[in-house]
């Protein structure tokens, strides 16, 4: 990765005979080079999105082992998603607001670093406080990670902003998918303490991170003198749609993430008291639910390039309504079968959503990334709390037939203004 930091505007090192022969030839030869640079990087920083979701997704993965080692409620594992996903909300757009104005590399690191405090916290626990804390520690981890490289993303994407995202945001949700898995082969049969072992996976993540901050430092200071010079950006739209648009946005993402959450939460006691499977049976259900989850993100992105981010959010929203209706009703096979339709269609939103606003509020990477990261956690984290207290209250069952009609929020899309067109008009009247 060394190799391909760019150059500090400090040195000015001797052009290559190649490059003074013919100008054209060195500026054709500069494209590849910078875009094996962007993939080099958005890769590292997409495998390393991998290797966090995966650590933070080990506390849901292990709920029924903590359910049964320390005889927790509903409501007590509710709990602890709500303090690991609240402590990410509140912190996270606080994090993109600072690192906007003052940039910090090495965070990405510091932020691993908190996971990996976390997770040794929540394999050694001892009672339910500790299990709290640990919870809190991955959550300040999440929050940290999740600003910056997003703009990292955004910063290697060449204008590429979904697929980038999408890439980004795909080595996350295969991570969140991993979780059950490895649940169900190595923790589940060894016990809470086995969760030690993935310090190694973070140790792993913090040696590439620092990697990327290092290239992420030489690409700040590089393109410093040029951001001075660059005019400033404003929005395609009016202020008061871009607060309108705001609005809908962070409400689709409520219904997104307060039904993800009776998945993410809950999935596996739903189909071991419907359906009487086991513990790796339904962790096994889980993880394809996750997989089509990570399908469906890589997608998302790319597609909303094409055909733009409004009809993606469109279907990917709305178009859950169907099947989410039905599930509550099906049988083992196509509850699988639905559950799978569902993550897929739904993951798509979140990159579309996320440069959408993105492209509402230019020059405001950090702050955006920062809210609708930790939106996205809260929303998930109170939907596990509320979630949890009406399964004790009125059975598991009763969460699908509550969360079902989430979906149907998604009609307020068509409250949102159509962004590329307001950036051709804008572009005119210049």
């Amino acid at each position: 990765m060394q190799s391909s930091i760019p150059t500090s505007p400090t040195t000015t090192p001797l052009p290559a005979a190649s490059s003074l022969a013919s100008p054209a030839a060195s500026s054709t030869a500069a494209a590849p080079a910078a875009e094996r640079t962007g993939f080099r990087v958005l890769s590292a920083i997409s495998f390393a999105h991998f290797l966090n979701d995966m650590l933070q997704s080990l506390i849901l993965a292990i709920y029924p082992l903590l359910k049964s080692g320390f005889n927790l409620s509903f409501t007590q594992i509710g709990l602890i998603t709500l303090t690991y996903q609240i402590t990410a909300s509140l912190l996270q757009p606080l994090v993109g607001l600072y690192t906007d104005k003052h940039p910090k590399p090495y965070s990405l690191a510091v932020g691993m670093g908190f996971t990996l405090s976390g997770l040794l916290a929540l394999a050694f626990a001892p009672n339910y406080s500790v299990l709290i804390v640990a919870a809190l520690l991955m959550g300040m981890g999440s929050s940290i990670f999740h600003p910056e490289s997003s703009r990292v993303a955004r910063l290697v994407s060449g204008g590429r902003h979904g697929l980038a995202q999408s890439i980004f945001q795909v080595g996350g949700n295969a991570g969140s998918a991993m979780g059950p898995l490895l649940a169900a082969w190595f923790i589940i049969p060894r016990g809470q303490d086995s969760v030690a072992w993935f310090a190694l996976a973070a140790l792993t993540g913090m040696l590439i991170l620092w990697q990327v901050g290092v290239w992420y430092k030489h690409q700040h200071l590089s393109g410093r003198n040029k951001a001075r010079a660059r005019p400033a950006v404003v929005s395609p739209v009016s202020r008061n749609a871009v607060i309108g648009s705001m609005a809908v946005l962070l409400t689709l993402l409520f219904s997104k993430y307060f039904y993800m959450a009776s998945f993410t939460s809950y999935y596996t006691f739903y189909l071991m008291h419907r359906f009487n499977v086991s513990v790796q049976n339904a962790q096994m259900h889980l993880f394809l639910f996750l997989a089509a989850v990570a399908l469906g993100t890589i997608l998302g992105g790319p597609i909303g390039d094409k055909i733009g981010r409004k009809r993606v959010i469109w279907g990917s929203i709305l178009g859950v309504a169907p099947f989410a209706l039905i599930l509550p009703y099906a049988d083992l096979f196509w509850t699988g079968v639905l559950s799978f339709v569902i993550g897929l269609i739904l993951a798509s939103a979140f990159s579309a959503i996320l440069v959408f606003a993105q492209e509402l509020m230019p020059g405001k990477v950090g702050t955006v990334s920062g809210l609708f990261f930790g939106f996205a956690f809260g929303m998930g984290g109170l939907g596990a709390a509320v979630l949890g207290k009406v399964a004790d209250s009125q059975g598991i069952e009763f969460v699908y037939h509550l969360c079902a009609f989430l979906p149907l929020l998604g009609m307020l899309t068509i409250l949102l203004p159509d962004v590329g067109r307001a950036k051709v008009k804008a572009a005119a009247a210049r």
